[in-house]
């Protein structure tokens, strides 16, 4: 396997990183939280004139319509990406929340959710939980468990 880039790096969380970062566009903001990345690569693969993880900053608000990015950034999982339309509406959680685990354990769950950790409650629209108990960053998934092993 090949040496990551510093870019790679700090997209995987693999050095310490800010709890948030934002990349700021002309009409939407994105957010990223590194220690929630599960790296589905929904973002990457769904809009890589954005979401390029050899450039510098790896996250491009502007280079897509804005609509175009918050629809890719509704299929990350984990709840790593969140957006804010400056001329729309905010993320609309799903009515009933849906909660789906697949066959290694995981807890896929969307919907108008309070989650709570050791740092308090936060809102929430998509998250990944730890269906195993291994993880390190409960109750979220990090994949430290036999759902890493895929």
């Amino acid at each position: 396997m090949g040496e990551r880039t510093p870019q790679e790096r700090e997209h995987r969380g693999e050095r310490a990183q800010p709890v948030e970062k934002e990349y700021r566009g002309e009409q939407v903001d994105v957010t990223f939280r590194p220690g929630r990345c599960l790296h589905a690569a929904e973002c990457v693969r769904g809009l890589p004139e954005v979401f390029d993880l050899r450039k510098r900053p790896w996250g491009t608000p502007d280079a897509a319509a804005p609509e175009q990015v918050a629809e890719v950034i509704r299929r990350c999982p984990g709840g790593a990406l969140r957006y804010r339309l400056r001329n729309g509406p905010p993320e609309a959680a799903e009515h009933p929340a849906v909660i789906t685990r697949d066959g290694l354990g995981q807890l896929f769950v969307r919907g108008d959710l309070r989650v709570v950790d050791s740092q308090g409650p936060h809102d929430e629209t998509r998250v990944m939980l730890c269906g195993c108990g291994a993880s390190g960053n409960q109750p979220y998934c990090d994949h430290a468990g036999v759902c890493g092993t895929t």
